[in-house]
């Protein structure tokens, strides 16, 4: 999952700028965008669709009229609302990326994904090496809202 910049009147210039914003944060990806789906909204102009096709990715448009073929990104939309902004009081835009990026960090590298066995995206390869619970720690992450755990190095 990748988020950029929150505003609260995105119009096509600034939804293009974010396009270019993810095509700079991605250079150094492992896996290269091959396609974007995406709504019929009138802010995603042919300049934002040019910035991910010069980054080889195919741009594909929803149906007309058919909500679930956003099912995924909904799906995300309801998950982040009800772990991380439900529960947290946003006191502005800078402090919504903030929390969005630690938010996103976490949900990439550390929370267990039902589609991938309970692994994560962007998780390194764990052995099993910690079966008692002593051998595990926790890390509070967004001030206790959101818990990680890792086997203790031996």
């Amino acid at each position: 999952m990748h988020v950029t910049g929150a505003t609260t009147n995105p119009d096509g210039t600034f939804v293009t700028q974010q396009a270019r914003n993810l095509g700079f944060d991605r250079d150094d990806a492992k896996a290269p965008v091959r396609y974007l789906v995406r709504d019929r909204d009138q802010k995603f102009s042919r300049s934002f669709d040019e910035v991910f096709k010069t980054e080889g990715a195919k741009v594909i448009l929803t149906p007309v009229r058919s909500p679930k073929a956003n099912a995924f990104a909904e799906r995300w939309v309801r998950t982040v609302r009800a772990e991380l902004l439900d529960w947290t009081l946003v006191l502005g835009r800078r402090h919504l990326d903030r929390v969005l990026d630690t938010y996103v960090e976490h949900y990439n590298s550390h929370r267990p994904h039902r589609g991938l066995d309970l692994a994560s995206p962007n998780a390194p390869l764990l052995h099993p090496s910690a079966a008692r619970t002593e051998d595990v720690h926790r890390r509070d992450v967004l001030s206790g809202l959101v818990h990680e755990y890792h086997a203790a190095a031996a």
